[in-house]
């Protein structure tokens, strides 16, 4: 969910979306998530120290609402996994090379909208950001607002061709067209132009899925209930051997099975941070084809380190 999100750096683009998790600041952009870099102090820095070649990773800004957060318990996990050999380090080491990122230029935006109507745009913005640039999500997200088409009640009263024209040329642009317009008249008639509060609710909206349901559960009502697993977070996760199919040791074949697997052990208070941190890591480094090991500063701890090349299939169909 392209979930840098301009909403949920999750990136979108006039929010920002996992899915553009775009450090840029930007004069259309409505709201900013912000996502918490938690300090942990691994046994031996040395170890984890970035090369001064390595690539940069999008930096990681912390999340904060004033509507608070909360945190909220699962009945899915099943039995308990336990955590992983060197989770910490790894995590830490990714963290550190996202350091090297000069973010003196960043400020943070107030919000423009009021409360209900800027959840409906975290909403809209982060559908058209799945399978998406995060330029072309500002883009389209941009015009809807020039046009006055980001409100449940305006998208519900405009014609589908127009939402087209305005969101090309958004991934499955003509499908997202008719699921937005039967989105917002879902919004508008069962929610008065405000959008779900429960996961339930959300995956039964055309176009949400779960990684958009828990994107925008944590970007519009700041209230996490699970981890926002993209293509990056799946392959990433695989690749560390961090999950695995319910009792066996074979890979997740598909992203929700990796977010059930990885809340089992993951601390909650990585549960919102794990996701932008490592979509930037395998947008550089850890890529889909013709991964970079020998510049990533933990491939000592990673089981698939130089054993993936450009033939590899297992992740193509999976990019984003």
């Amino acid at each position: 969910m392209s979930v840098l999100v301009c909403l949920v750096r999750i990136h979108v683009s006039s929010i920002t979306t996992t899915l553009c998790f775009s450090s840029k600041t930007n004069s259309h952009r409505v709201s900013q998530i912000r996502i918490p870099a938690i300090n942990k102090t691994p046994k031996n820095n040395a170890e984890l120290q970035p090369k001064n070649h390595l690539p940069q990773i999008p930096h990681q800004k912390k999340f904060v609402h004033p509507e608070g957060s909360a945190y909220t318990d699962t009945n899915e996990l099943g039995q308990f996994n336990e955590c992983p050999a060197n989770w910490e380090y790894v995590l830490e080491g990714i963290r550190k090379m996202s350091h090297s990122i000069d973010t003196s230029g960043d400020r943070e935006d107030d919000d423009i909208h009021p409360p209900k109507e800027r959840r409906f745009v975290v909403l809209a913005s982060t559908i058209l950001s799945s399978q998406t640039k995060e330029d072309i999500t500002r883009g389209a997200t941009r015009r809807l607002r020039q046009n006055g088409l980001l409100t449940a009640d305006a998208l519900n009263n405009a014609d589908e061709e127009t939402i087209r024209k305005l969101i090309y040329p958004v991934g499955f642009y003509i499908r997202k067209a008719s699921n937005l317009k039967k989105m917002a008249h879902i919004c508008l008639t069962k929610y008065g132009g405000d959008i779900p509060n429960t996961i339930e609710e959300l995956l039964s909206l055309p176009g949400v899925g779960p990684k958009i349901a828990h994107l925008v559960m944590i970007i519009g009502w700041n209230n996490v209930q699970g981890i926002c697993v993209d293509t990056h977070v799946h392959r990433i996760c695989n690749r560390l051997g961090w999950v695995s199919r319910s009792g066996t040791t074979q890979r997740t074949s598909i992203p929700e099975e990796t977010r059930k697997a990885l809340q089992q052990w993951l601390p909650r208070e990585e549960w919102v941070a794990i996701n932008p941190l490592l979509v930037g890591f395998g947008r550089t480094i850890c890529t889909a084809l013709r991964p970079r090991c020998g510049e990533c500063g933990v491939s000592k701890f990673c089981p698939s380190a130089f054993k993936e090349t450009s033939s590899s299939s297992y992740f193509r169909s999976n990019k984003s």
